[in-house]
């Protein structure tokens, strides 16, 4: 079984960099307050790390 973890969109990427927008969409986000269920990888864990102010981790599964 794979753990996964859920991820928010908290923050606009208006007037946010090129590489940020690409960041959330890489991550299937793309409207205010949508989740998405990700696996829980060290590619994934960059990605929301590289965004903290627009993103959050909502719940982890194991």
């Amino acid at each position: 079984m794979m753990a996964t973890i859920v991820v928010k969109q908290i923050g606009s990427p208006i007037r946010r960099p090129k590489d940020q927008l690409a960041t959330l969409k890489g991550l299937g986000l793309n409207k205010m307050h949508k989740t998405r269920e990700l696996e829980d990888t060290p590619a994934v864990r960059g990605m929301i790390a590289k965004i903290p102010h627009m993103v959050e981790i909502v719940e982890e599964k194991a």
